[in-house]
């Protein structure tokens, strides 16, 4: 059964055009293809990506955040109450005003106790600066070395300035040694990305990441199964062109350089519009769905492949909302926030609260206030 299930995963017509088998492109003298048997390497690779990333995090980000004037805000800790705990941790972080009441007999706090309280756990479950700022770091380090690599790679290559050259003698194009380590480096990383977004700072389009990481990882393990590995190369430079003017102007941000911050956000909204609202829907995806159709009839892998790039172009048009959204809010200084984060709350005492006697003890931890008055523009 397995088997049968192998084969009909690997029939040749799902995969490559009509007339033309997996026998067609096996290795010859002076051509070597693409295999399927090569990403085998890249989950390996993803869990070297996450060891170097450790000591990247620790031995060159941490430094840089204490040059950079990276700070963590002091956050008072919510004393341990095993009644309100256990409701933050199987019921909700936010509890409504019934709870509240119900809350309050219950652990023998005030409703207003009960309220500060949950502040308080929540802002302890909250990412510090120094875990944003080193994550951005990585990031930051990771694209821009993959695009300066796919520039190495890419600009000497015909197709890079003749699109048509991408299909020219599809599928019969021999694999580039180049092309295997852009390939191999680039999956290896994004599935880094997905074994550590549980750990990872997690943003309100989090669901929206796992999409993107999910069908970017299907778009180049298909591309290259399928030896469409000119484009895949195309497209993997389009991503990496803009991500690291985000990383960077988070950094800055982290550091408190808004102004810095602010010019880069604006450079990476500008090359982001530009790279994935109008070089990949008008240039890439017109290249996949228009050109293939010139040399060979459709098949399912040319309906797949293609259906994979518009969804990415989907989330690439939810981005470019919120970026442009922000962009503008940069421009005019009504920013207050990164729109995707999710900032400390006020947890700042009035009179009342501290007249209120504290019951069964010490219902809150000593320490100072936690000051919310500088809101962060970039997460």
């Amino acid at each position: 059964m397995l088997q049968t299930l192998y084969d009909c995963f690997w029939y040749h017509r799902l995969w490559l055009p009509v007339n033309l088998t997996w026998a067609d492109i096996e290795d010859q003298e002076d051509r070597v293809y693409a295999k399927a048997s090569d990403l085998y390497i890249t989950i390996p690779l993803a869990f070297v990506f996450l060891v170097v990333r450790y000591f990247f995090e620790n031995y060159a980000a941490s430094p840089l955040a204490r040059i950079l004037g990276v700070k963590d805000k002091v956050r008072l800790r919510a004393a341990f109450n095993p009644v309100l705990e256990k409701f933050y941790t199987q019921s909700s972080k936010h509890p409504k005003q019934t709870n509240l009441e119900n809350l309050s007999q219950a652990s023998n706090f005030t409703v207003r106790q009960v309220e500060r309280w949950f502040r308080r756990r929540r802002n302890q479950d909250r990412p510090s600066l120094q875990k944003k700022f080193r994550e951005a770091s990585w990031r930051f380090t990771f694209y821009l070395l993959a695009f300066i690599a796919g520039m190495a790679v890419l600009v000497d290559k015909p197709w890079f300035h003749d699109l048509r050259e991408v299909w020219k003698d599809f599928p019969k194009q021999t694999m580039l040694p180049s092309q295997y380590w852009y390939y191999m480096i680039e999956l290896g990383f994004y599935w880094s990305l997905l074994f550590s977004v549980a750990f990872d700072v997690k943003r309100k389009d989090f669901k929206e990441q796992i999409i993107h990481h999910v069908a970017t990882i299907i778009l180049i393990s298909f591309s290259w199964c399928a030896n469409y590995i000119r484009v895949g190369t195309l497209i993997m430079a389009v991503h990496d062109a803009s991500d690291y003017f985000l990383e960077s102007a988070k950094m800055f941000n982290y550091g408190g350089w808004k102004e810095t911050c602010n010019s880069i956000f604006v450079v990476f909204a500008i090359v982001f519009i530009v790279t994935r609202i109008i070089i990949f829907p008008f240039w890439i995806i017109h290249c996949t769905w228009v050109y293939p159709l010139e040399i060979y009839q459709p098949f399912f892998g040319y309906y797949f492949f293609n259906v994979m790039l518009c969804i990415l172009q989907c989330l690439h048009i939810f981005w470019a909302y919120l970026i442009l959204g922000m962009a503008h809010k940069f421009i005019t200084g009504k920013l207050e926030q990164d729109e995707r984060s999710d900032r400390d709350e006020s947890d700042i005492p009035d009179e009342e609260d501290e007249r209120e006697p504290v019951k069964n003890g010490a219902a809150f931890s000593n320490g100072h206030s936690v000051q919310n008055n500088n809101h962060h523009k970039a997460d």
